[in-house]
Protein backbone atom coordinates (compact mmCIF):
# COMPACT_ATOMS: atom_id res chain seq x y z
CA UNK A 1 0.00 0.00 0.00
CA UNK A 2 1.53 3.21 -0.93
CA UNK A 3 1.83 6.14 0.97
CA UNK A 4 -1.17 8.05 -0.36
CA UNK A 5 -4.04 4.90 -0.04
CA UNK A 6 -2.62 4.72 3.70
CA UNK A 7 -3.36 9.06 4.32
CA UNK A 8 -7.18 7.58 3.35
CA UNK A 9 -7.18 5.52 6.17
CA UNK A 10 -5.38 6.35 9.04
CA UNK A 11 -6.16 9.51 9.72
CA UNK A 12 -8.80 12.34 10.18
CA UNK A 13 -8.91 16.47 9.40
CA UNK A 14 -11.91 17.74 11.11
CA UNK A 15 -12.59 21.74 11.02
CA UNK A 16 -12.69 23.40 14.33
CA UNK A 17 -16.19 24.53 13.25
CA UNK A 18 -17.23 21.08 13.76
CA UNK A 19 -16.58 21.36 17.54
CA UNK A 20 -16.83 25.11 18.33
CA UNK A 21 -19.33 25.68 21.29
CA UNK A 22 -19.93 29.37 20.76
CA UNK A 23 -20.19 31.74 23.71
CA UNK A 24 -21.98 31.20 27.24
CA UNK A 25 -25.93 32.31 27.23
CA UNK A 26 -25.17 34.88 29.94
CA UNK A 27 -22.70 36.44 31.42
CA UNK A 28 -20.65 34.36 34.65
CA UNK A 29 -20.19 35.85 37.69
CA UNK A 30 -18.23 36.19 39.89
CA UNK A 31 -17.68 37.33 43.87
CA UNK A 32 -14.97 38.65 45.58
CA UNK A 33 -15.14 38.59 49.40
CA UNK A 34 -11.64 40.84 50.56
CA UNK A 35 -11.41 43.98 52.38
CA UNK A 36 -8.82 45.26 50.56
CA UNK A 37 -10.15 46.88 47.59
CA UNK A 38 -6.63 46.99 45.54
CA UNK A 39 -7.35 43.67 45.20
CA UNK A 40 -10.98 44.07 43.76
CA UNK A 41 -9.62 46.62 41.36
CA UNK A 42 -6.59 44.01 40.34
CA UNK A 43 -9.01 41.47 39.13
CA UNK A 44 -11.16 43.58 37.81
CA UNK A 45 -9.15 44.67 35.52
CA UNK A 46 -8.11 41.43 34.46
CA UNK A 47 -11.41 39.68 34.24
CA UNK A 48 -11.96 37.85 30.83
CA UNK A 49 -15.19 39.43 28.78
CA UNK A 50 -17.21 36.58 29.78
CA UNK A 51 -17.16 37.30 33.25
CA UNK A 52 -19.08 40.34 35.60
CA UNK A 53 -18.24 40.90 39.33
CA UNK A 54 -19.36 41.80 42.06
CA UNK A 55 -18.30 42.21 45.55
CA UNK A 56 -18.30 42.47 49.76
CA UNK A 57 -15.48 43.54 52.00
CA UNK A 58 -17.07 41.91 55.69
CA UNK A 59 -18.62 39.28 56.69
CA UNK A 60 -21.80 41.23 56.32
CA UNK A 61 -23.92 39.33 53.28
CA UNK A 62 -26.30 36.86 52.97
CA UNK A 63 -25.54 33.11 51.93
CA UNK A 64 -28.14 33.00 49.65
CA UNK A 65 -27.24 36.08 47.47
CA UNK A 66 -24.70 33.20 46.09
CA UNK A 67 -27.12 31.40 44.40
CA UNK A 68 -26.29 33.06 40.89
CA UNK A 69 -22.81 32.82 41.10
CA UNK A 70 -20.45 30.00 39.36
CA UNK A 71 -17.28 31.33 41.27
CA UNK A 72 -15.88 33.37 44.31
CA UNK A 73 -12.87 34.48 45.61
CA UNK A 74 -12.24 34.62 49.16
CA UNK A 75 -9.95 36.07 51.50
CA UNK A 76 -8.71 33.93 53.62
CA UNK A 77 -8.24 36.70 56.67
CA UNK A 78 -10.71 39.21 56.74
CA UNK A 79 -10.67 41.32 59.70
CA UNK A 80 -8.05 43.49 60.95
CA UNK A 81 -6.38 40.46 63.24
CA UNK A 82 -4.16 39.04 60.01
CA UNK A 83 -4.02 36.10 62.67
CA UNK A 84 -7.80 35.65 62.80
CA UNK A 85 -8.43 33.15 59.74
CA UNK A 86 -12.26 34.04 59.18
CA UNK A 87 -12.33 33.63 55.83
CA UNK A 88 -11.93 29.66 55.99
CA UNK A 89 -15.87 29.83 58.11
CA UNK A 90 -17.06 32.05 55.19
CA UNK A 91 -15.56 28.67 52.58
CA UNK A 92 -17.53 26.46 55.01
CA UNK A 93 -20.62 28.04 54.55
CA UNK A 94 -20.61 28.88 51.06
CA UNK A 95 -19.41 25.24 50.52
CA UNK A 96 -22.54 23.72 52.65
CA UNK A 97 -25.38 26.17 51.17
CA UNK A 98 -23.55 26.06 47.46
CA UNK A 99 -21.55 22.37 46.96
CA UNK A 100 -21.17 22.83 43.19
CA UNK A 101 -19.61 27.03 43.63
CA UNK A 102 -16.45 26.89 42.44
CA UNK A 103 -14.29 28.80 45.49
CA UNK A 104 -10.95 29.84 45.53
CA UNK A 105 -9.14 31.09 48.70
CA UNK A 106 -6.35 33.70 48.56
CA UNK A 107 -4.19 35.53 51.33
CA UNK A 108 -0.54 36.88 51.62
CA UNK A 109 0.32 35.05 54.36
CA UNK A 110 1.50 31.30 52.91
CA UNK A 111 1.26 29.40 56.25
CA UNK A 112 1.04 25.92 55.31
CA UNK A 113 -1.37 24.53 57.82
CA UNK A 114 -3.77 27.67 57.31
CA UNK A 115 -3.80 26.63 53.57
CA UNK A 116 -4.41 23.22 53.93
CA UNK A 117 -7.17 24.42 56.00
CA UNK A 118 -9.01 26.58 53.27
CA UNK A 119 -8.68 23.14 51.01
CA UNK A 120 -10.32 21.15 53.62
CA UNK A 121 -13.18 23.79 54.04
CA UNK A 122 -13.63 23.70 50.32
CA UNK A 123 -12.08 25.56 48.47
CA UNK A 124 -10.81 23.54 45.10
CA UNK A 125 -7.83 25.83 45.15
CA UNK A 126 -5.39 28.75 47.25
CA UNK A 127 -3.49 31.39 45.17
CA UNK A 128 -1.12 33.46 46.95
CA UNK A 129 -1.26 37.53 46.91
CA UNK A 130 -0.11 39.58 45.07
CA UNK A 131 -1.58 38.23 42.75
CA UNK A 132 -0.39 36.53 39.92
CA UNK A 133 -2.15 38.04 36.45
CA UNK A 134 -1.06 35.18 34.40
CA UNK A 135 -2.58 32.84 36.63
CA UNK A 136 -5.55 34.72 37.68
CA UNK A 137 -6.73 34.89 33.83
CA UNK A 138 -5.66 31.17 33.48
CA UNK A 139 -8.01 29.93 36.33
CA UNK A 140 -11.15 31.90 35.01
CA UNK A 141 -10.84 30.65 31.89
CA UNK A 142 -10.93 27.25 33.65
CA UNK A 143 -13.81 27.94 35.20
CA UNK A 144 -15.23 29.24 32.10
CA UNK A 145 -14.49 26.58 30.04
CA UNK A 146 -16.47 24.23 32.66
CA UNK A 147 -19.56 26.37 32.70
CA UNK A 148 -19.17 25.81 28.73
CA UNK A 149 -19.18 22.25 29.12
CA UNK A 150 -22.43 21.76 31.60
CA UNK A 151 -24.67 24.55 29.66
CA UNK A 152 -23.49 22.63 26.61
CA UNK A 153 -24.92 19.30 28.07
CA UNK A 154 -27.50 20.95 29.86
CA UNK A 155 -29.34 22.35 26.39
CA UNK A 156 -28.05 19.43 24.38
CA UNK A 157 -25.99 21.73 21.62
CA UNK A 158 -25.54 19.72 18.42
CA UNK A 159 -22.71 21.70 17.40
CA UNK A 160 -20.50 20.92 20.57
CA UNK A 161 -19.40 17.58 21.24
CA UNK A 162 -20.67 16.73 24.64
CA UNK A 163 -20.56 14.75 27.15
CA UNK A 164 -23.40 12.11 28.24
CA UNK A 165 -24.33 11.61 31.91
CA UNK A 166 -24.79 13.28 35.46
CA UNK A 167 -22.70 10.58 37.52
CA UNK A 168 -20.33 11.45 39.76
CA UNK A 169 -17.66 10.26 37.54
CA UNK A 170 -18.90 11.77 34.75
CA UNK A 171 -18.68 15.36 36.24
CA UNK A 172 -15.21 14.49 37.66
CA UNK A 173 -14.04 14.21 34.18
CA UNK A 174 -15.89 17.08 32.89
CA UNK A 175 -13.91 18.88 35.38
CA UNK A 176 -10.63 17.19 34.18
CA UNK A 177 -11.29 18.44 30.78
CA UNK A 178 -11.99 22.15 31.59
CA UNK A 179 -8.57 21.94 33.80
CA UNK A 180 -6.60 21.34 30.87
CA UNK A 181 -7.76 24.53 28.88
CA UNK A 182 -4.94 26.58 28.52
CA UNK A 183 -2.47 23.80 28.53
CA UNK A 184 0.10 22.05 26.72
CA UNK A 185 0.72 18.69 25.40
CA UNK A 186 0.87 15.95 25.23
CA UNK A 187 -2.27 14.61 27.06
CA UNK A 188 -3.05 11.19 27.60
CA UNK A 189 -6.14 9.64 27.61
CA UNK A 190 -6.54 6.39 29.03
CA UNK A 191 -9.78 3.47 29.22
CA UNK A 192 -11.28 0.66 28.12
CA UNK A 193 -12.51 0.11 24.73
CA UNK A 194 -16.17 1.55 23.56
CA UNK A 195 -15.72 4.15 27.02
CA UNK A 196 -15.15 7.42 24.54
CA UNK A 197 -11.72 8.28 24.34
CA UNK A 198 -11.70 10.09 21.00
CA UNK A 199 -15.17 12.12 21.84
CA UNK A 200 -12.72 13.53 25.23
CA UNK A 201 -9.92 14.25 23.02
CA UNK A 202 -12.67 16.30 20.59
CA UNK A 203 -13.44 17.57 23.70
CA UNK A 204 -10.44 18.63 24.44
CA UNK A 205 -9.81 20.36 21.13
CA UNK A 206 -13.49 22.36 21.40
CA UNK A 207 -12.30 24.56 24.26
CA UNK A 208 -9.16 25.86 22.40
CA UNK A 209 -8.79 28.55 19.97
CA UNK A 210 -7.07 26.04 17.99
CA UNK A 211 -7.70 25.34 14.35
CA UNK A 212 -6.58 21.52 13.15
CA UNK A 213 -7.93 18.77 14.68
CA UNK A 214 -6.48 15.75 13.07
CA UNK A 215 -7.14 12.28 14.24
CA UNK A 216 -3.91 8.81 13.76
CA UNK A 217 -4.65 5.22 14.26
CA UNK A 218 -1.49 4.06 14.98
CA UNK A 219 -3.08 0.18 14.51
CA UNK A 220 -4.56 1.20 10.93
CA UNK A 221 -0.65 1.87 9.76
CA UNK A 222 2.06 -0.45 8.52
CA UNK A 223 4.83 0.07 10.33
CA UNK A 224 6.86 0.62 7.84
CA UNK A 225 4.63 3.58 6.76
CA UNK A 226 4.74 5.38 9.79
CA UNK A 227 7.47 7.90 9.59
CA UNK A 228 6.32 8.69 5.80
CA UNK A 229 2.68 9.29 7.52
CA UNK A 230 3.85 10.91 10.65
CA UNK A 231 6.74 13.20 9.52
CA UNK A 232 6.30 13.12 6.07
CA UNK A 233 8.51 12.63 3.08
CA UNK A 234 10.49 14.05 0.11
CA UNK A 235 9.96 13.36 -3.36
CA UNK A 236 12.52 10.26 -4.08
CA UNK A 237 12.45 9.37 -0.31
CA UNK A 238 11.49 5.81 -1.21
CA UNK A 239 10.39 3.92 -4.24
CA UNK A 240 6.60 5.24 -4.53
CA UNK A 241 7.61 8.82 -3.33
CA UNK A 242 6.46 10.22 -6.52
CA UNK A 243 5.86 14.03 -4.51
CA UNK A 244 6.53 15.74 -1.47
CA UNK A 245 4.16 14.85 0.91
CA UNK A 246 3.22 16.98 4.35
CA UNK A 247 2.93 14.68 7.26
CA UNK A 248 0.68 14.25 10.09
CA UNK A 249 2.69 16.42 12.68
CA UNK A 250 3.30 19.49 10.55
CA UNK A 251 -0.65 18.95 9.04
CA UNK A 252 -1.51 19.45 12.34
CA UNK A 253 0.25 22.69 13.36
CA UNK A 254 -1.14 24.99 15.43
CA UNK A 255 -3.98 22.45 15.90
CA UNK A 256 -4.31 19.40 17.98
CA UNK A 257 -2.89 15.82 16.89
CA UNK A 258 -4.64 12.64 18.06
CA UNK A 259 -3.18 9.61 18.30
CA UNK A 260 -5.43 6.50 19.57
CA UNK A 261 -3.85 2.95 20.19
CA UNK A 262 -0.76 4.32 21.03
CA UNK A 263 0.15 0.82 22.24
CA UNK A 264 0.55 -0.42 18.93
CA UNK A 265 3.66 1.68 18.15
CA UNK A 266 6.36 -0.49 17.68
CA UNK A 267 9.61 0.26 20.24
CA UNK A 268 11.99 1.71 17.50
CA UNK A 269 9.41 4.01 16.67
CA UNK A 270 8.29 5.20 20.18
CA UNK A 271 11.88 6.31 20.28
CA UNK A 272 11.28 8.65 17.45
CA UNK A 273 7.90 10.02 18.56
CA UNK A 274 9.48 10.56 22.17
CA UNK A 275 11.87 13.06 20.20
CA UNK A 276 9.31 15.08 18.93
CA UNK A 277 7.33 15.10 21.77
CA UNK A 278 10.79 16.59 23.53
CA UNK A 279 11.66 19.07 21.01
CA UNK A 280 8.81 19.89 18.36
CA UNK A 281 11.05 19.01 15.75
CA UNK A 282 9.96 17.27 12.53
CA UNK A 283 12.45 15.70 9.54
CA UNK A 284 10.54 14.66 6.58
CA UNK A 285 12.17 11.61 5.23
CA UNK A 286 14.97 11.37 2.81
CA UNK A 287 15.03 15.43 3.63
CA UNK A 288 18.20 16.80 6.01
CA UNK A 289 16.24 19.99 7.32
CA UNK A 290 14.53 19.99 10.46
CA UNK A 291 11.39 22.19 10.89
CA UNK A 292 9.39 23.12 14.12
CA UNK A 293 5.77 22.56 14.23
CA UNK A 294 3.24 23.67 17.62
CA UNK A 295 1.52 20.65 17.66
CA UNK A 296 -0.22 19.83 20.72
CA UNK A 297 -0.55 15.91 20.84
CA UNK A 298 -3.70 13.91 22.79
CA UNK A 299 -2.87 10.04 22.87
CA UNK A 300 -4.98 7.50 23.47
CA UNK A 301 -5.24 3.91 25.18
CA UNK A 302 -7.00 0.92 25.93
CA UNK A 303 -4.11 -0.69 27.70
CA UNK A 304 -2.33 -0.44 31.09
CA UNK A 305 0.93 1.29 29.81
CA UNK A 306 2.43 0.84 33.04
CA UNK A 307 2.28 -3.30 32.96
CA UNK A 308 3.23 -2.96 29.10
CA UNK A 309 6.64 -0.85 30.19
CA UNK A 310 7.35 -4.06 32.81
CA UNK A 311 6.92 -6.60 30.02
CA UNK A 312 9.19 -4.86 28.09
CA UNK A 313 6.53 -3.62 25.33
CA UNK A 314 6.28 0.27 25.90
CA UNK A 315 9.15 2.96 26.44
CA UNK A 316 9.18 3.64 30.12
CA UNK A 317 10.75 7.12 29.10
CA UNK A 318 7.51 7.78 26.75
CA UNK A 319 5.47 6.70 29.24
CA UNK A 320 6.70 9.56 32.11
CA UNK A 321 6.66 12.22 28.96
CA UNK A 322 3.01 11.63 28.62
CA UNK A 323 1.42 10.58 31.80
CA UNK A 324 1.89 14.19 33.06
CA UNK A 325 -1.27 15.22 31.78
CA UNK A 326 -3.83 12.18 32.16
CA UNK A 327 -7.64 11.35 31.89
CA UNK A 328 -8.88 8.16 32.98
CA UNK A 329 -12.26 6.54 32.08
CA UNK A 330 -14.14 4.20 33.84
CA UNK A 331 -15.98 1.55 32.05
CA UNK A 332 -19.35 1.81 32.05
CA UNK A 333 -20.10 -0.58 34.76
CA UNK A 334 -18.23 1.53 37.02
CA UNK A 335 -20.91 4.54 36.41
CA UNK A 336 -24.47 2.91 35.96
CA UNK A 337 -25.75 6.11 36.99
CA UNK A 338 -25.21 7.32 33.51
CA UNK A 339 -26.91 4.20 31.71
CA UNK A 340 -30.34 5.84 31.76
CA UNK A 341 -29.09 9.47 30.41
CA UNK A 342 -26.92 7.51 27.69
CA UNK A 343 -29.51 5.00 26.36
CA UNK A 344 -32.54 7.95 26.30
CA UNK A 345 -29.68 9.67 24.44
CA UNK A 346 -29.47 7.09 21.60
CA UNK A 347 -32.86 6.41 21.72
CA UNK A 348 -33.76 9.93 20.76
CA UNK A 349 -31.16 10.39 18.20
CA UNK A 350 -33.22 9.61 15.24
CA UNK A 351 -36.03 11.21 16.93
CA UNK A 352 -37.46 8.07 18.24
CA UNK A 353 -40.20 8.55 21.37
CA UNK A 354 -39.56 5.31 22.47
CA UNK A 355 -38.53 5.25 26.57
CA UNK A 356 -37.61 2.94 28.89
CA UNK A 357 -39.67 1.27 32.01
CA UNK A 358 -38.15 0.96 35.02
CA UNK A 359 -37.77 -3.04 34.70
CA UNK A 360 -36.08 -2.22 31.66
CA UNK A 361 -33.93 0.83 32.87
CA UNK A 362 -32.76 -1.68 36.25
CA UNK A 363 -31.94 -4.71 33.51
CA UNK A 364 -29.26 -2.44 31.60
CA UNK A 365 -27.67 -1.26 34.90
CA UNK A 366 -27.31 -4.98 35.84
CA UNK A 367 -25.21 -5.81 32.67
CA UNK A 368 -21.58 -6.03 32.31
CA UNK A 369 -21.25 -4.16 29.55
CA UNK A 370 -17.72 -5.58 28.22
CA UNK A 371 -18.29 -3.34 24.88
CA UNK A 372 -19.10 -0.22 27.02
CA UNK A 373 -21.18 3.02 25.84
CA UNK A 374 -20.01 1.88 22.25
CA UNK A 375 -21.93 -1.64 23.08
CA UNK A 376 -25.02 0.42 24.82
CA UNK A 377 -25.47 2.21 21.56
CA UNK A 378 -25.53 -0.59 19.41
CA UNK A 379 -27.83 -2.33 21.33
CA UNK A 380 -30.42 0.85 21.76
CA UNK A 381 -30.03 0.86 17.62
CA UNK A 382 -31.66 -2.43 18.08
CA UNK A 383 -34.31 -2.04 20.20
CA UNK A 384 -35.34 1.02 18.25
CA UNK A 385 -36.43 -1.73 15.23
CA UNK A 386 -37.23 -4.12 17.63
CA UNK A 387 -39.30 -3.21 20.03
CA UNK A 388 -43.11 -3.30 19.22
CA UNK A 389 -44.54 -0.70 21.82
CA UNK A 390 -43.33 2.93 22.79
CA UNK A 391 -42.45 1.72 25.83
CA UNK A 392 -39.42 -0.90 25.85
CA UNK A 393 -40.14 -3.67 28.42
CA UNK A 394 -37.77 -5.74 30.29
CA UNK A 395 -38.26 -8.72 27.61
CA UNK A 396 -37.63 -6.47 24.48
CA UNK A 397 -33.95 -6.10 26.21
CA UNK A 398 -33.69 -9.74 26.38
CA UNK A 399 -35.14 -10.71 23.07
CA UNK A 400 -32.31 -7.80 21.59
CA UNK A 401 -29.43 -9.67 23.92
CA UNK A 402 -30.44 -12.93 22.65
CA UNK A 403 -31.25 -14.05 26.38
CA UNK A 404 -34.25 -16.16 27.82
CA UNK A 405 -34.28 -15.91 31.89
CA UNK A 406 -35.58 -19.53 31.20
CA UNK A 407 -32.20 -20.88 29.14
CA UNK A 408 -29.45 -20.80 31.34
CA UNK A 409 -28.43 -23.37 34.10
CA UNK A 410 -25.59 -24.11 36.39
CA UNK A 411 -24.75 -27.34 33.98
CA UNK A 412 -25.10 -25.03 30.73
CA UNK A 413 -22.60 -22.37 32.11
CA UNK A 414 -20.09 -25.22 33.27
CA UNK A 415 -19.85 -26.75 29.74
CA UNK A 416 -19.81 -23.29 28.16
CA UNK A 417 -16.84 -22.49 30.60
CA UNK A 418 -14.89 -25.81 29.59
CA UNK A 419 -15.38 -25.14 25.61
CA UNK A 420 -13.68 -21.54 26.72
CA UNK A 421 -11.23 -22.89 28.20
CA UNK A 422 -10.09 -25.64 25.33
CA UNK A 423 -10.46 -22.36 23.08
CA UNK A 424 -8.29 -20.52 25.09
CA UNK A 425 -5.72 -22.52 25.15
CA UNK A 426 -6.16 -23.52 21.57
CA UNK A 427 -5.70 -19.83 20.47
CA UNK A 428 -2.77 -19.36 22.71
CA UNK A 429 -0.70 -21.92 21.19
CA UNK A 430 -1.70 -20.77 17.59
CA UNK A 431 -0.49 -17.35 18.63
CA UNK A 432 3.41 -18.49 19.99
CA UNK A 433 4.03 -20.78 17.82
CA UNK A 434 3.57 -17.70 14.89
CA UNK A 435 5.39 -15.37 16.92
CA UNK A 436 8.23 -17.61 17.33
CA UNK A 437 8.10 -18.79 13.95
CA UNK A 438 8.31 -15.00 12.25
CA UNK A 439 10.02 -13.55 15.15
CA UNK A 440 7.91 -9.95 14.31
CA UNK A 441 4.59 -8.85 15.69
CA UNK A 442 3.86 -7.53 12.63
CA UNK A 443 4.37 -10.54 10.39
CA UNK A 444 2.97 -12.43 12.40
CA UNK A 445 -0.32 -10.73 12.79
CA UNK A 446 -0.09 -10.33 8.82
CA UNK A 447 -0.24 -14.28 8.73
CA UNK A 448 -2.87 -14.75 11.35
CA UNK A 449 -5.22 -12.47 9.28
CA UNK A 450 -6.09 -9.96 12.91
CA UNK A 451 -4.59 -6.36 13.26
CA UNK A 452 -1.36 -5.80 14.47
CA UNK A 453 -3.06 -3.99 17.75
CA UNK A 454 -5.38 -7.59 18.03
CA UNK A 455 -1.82 -9.18 18.50
CA UNK A 456 -0.46 -6.84 21.30
CA UNK A 457 -3.53 -7.03 23.23
CA UNK A 458 -4.08 -11.45 22.93
CA UNK A 459 0.00 -10.85 24.22
CA UNK A 460 -1.07 -9.46 26.79
CA UNK A 461 -4.32 -11.34 28.11
CA UNK A 462 -2.57 -14.74 27.86
CA UNK A 463 0.81 -13.24 28.93
CA UNK A 464 2.84 -14.75 26.56
CA UNK A 465 6.62 -14.03 26.40
CA UNK A 466 7.14 -15.17 23.13
CA UNK A 467 10.77 -13.89 22.95
CA UNK A 468 12.40 -16.59 25.54
CA UNK A 469 11.30 -19.44 23.25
Amino acid sequence: MNAQKAHSFCYKLVSRNQFSPGGLMKKLKLIVVDDDPYILKSIESLLPEAWSIDSFDSLNFKIDIFEHYHAAFVDMHLSADTNKAEGIEVIKRLKKQRPNLEIIAMSGNLDRQNMEACINAGASRFIAKPLNPEELISLLKKIEAYQLLKEAQQRGKKSFQRWIGNSNHSMALQKQISNLKGEPGPILIEGPTGTGKELIAEMLHSQEPRSHFIKLNIAAIPEKLFESEFFGHVKGAFTGALSNKVGLAEAAHGGDLFIDEIEALPLPLQVKLLRFLESGEIRRVGSQETKNVNTRVIIATNENLEQLVEKGLFRSDLLWRINGKKISIPALNKRPQDIEDLAQYFLNKKSSKKTLDIEALNLLKQQAWPGNVRELKRLCEKLLLSAPLPVIRHEDILSAINKSPYDINEDTLSKKACLADIINKYEKEVLLKALCKYKDVEVAAENLQISRSSLYKKIKDYDINWKMH
